[in-house]
């Protein structure tokens, strides 16, 4: 049975950044929005994408565009990210120097604004803040590279913001390792934002890499 009110979330660093154009025509038009994971080199030993790339990515896809800030002081780059037409943006409290602040004016621009979490990071440390976020992204790897494996004690995390949210509105979004397994568990705990990159690029049909974390064996 397809699961209700589920979006799974292609990642854009898993696709073919060759061939973007080509990419996308892979993605079905179920699929609402893509995440695009920004790194800075500094915060994560990586870098990837900047306000550049968001903006070709805008002008390509229709689709909303989920930036996931891993960057070291987002106060200072969020709104480039707005400006180049990035519909939502999460980013690390522990980047920010007024974390509240700056969830305020994502929000004020008409973004919806997350906080993200790494593997080690505590639920109980944003506790104050969710009554003002859209949704937080739960990292079930640590940020940096794409395909590594999937850290289950990041479930309980899911249960914990369940117990917390009551009549807060915040979607519980998970990042990381997710494939058809890993994706159903996530979703079965309560996950509602489930991105997946290399899964859902490996080969094959996107579409049929999608269903497989959406329909029951």
């Amino acid at each position: 049975m397809i699961k209700k009110r589920i979006e799974i979330i292609p990642s854009v660093l898993s696709m073919d950044l060759a061939c973007i154009k080509e990419s996308l025509k892979m993605i079905p038009n179920s699929v609402n929005m893509l995440h695009l994971d920004v790194m800075d080199g500094h915060y994560v030993n990586n870098i990837t994408f900047g306000p550049v790339f968001l903006r070709s990515m805008r002008r390509a896809t229709r689709k909303k565009i989920d930036a996931h800030l891993m960057i070291t002081n987002p106060d200072k780059y969020a709104s480039d990210f707005m400006d180049c037409g990035a519909d939502l943006i999460s980013f690390h409290p522990e980047t920010s120097s007024k974390p509240l602040k700056l969830i305020q004016q994502i929000k004020k621009r008409g973004v919806k604004a997350g906080l993200a979490l790494n593997p080690d990071i505590p639920v109980k440390s944003i506790l104050k803040y969710l009554p003002h976020v859209d949704y937080v992204l739960l990292m079930s790897v640590f940020p940096g590279f794409a395909g590594q494996e999937f850290i289950e004690s990041v479930l309980e995390k899911i249960d914990y913001l369940k117990r917390e949210r009551g009549r807060m509105k915040f979607a519980i979004e998970i990042d990381g390792g997710i494939n058809n397994l890993t994706g159903r568990r996530s979703i079965e705990r309560g996950a509602e934002w489930i991105v997946s990159g290399s899964y859902l690029f490996r080969g094959g049909s996107v579409q049929k890499n999608i269903e497989r974390i959406l329909y029951d064996a």
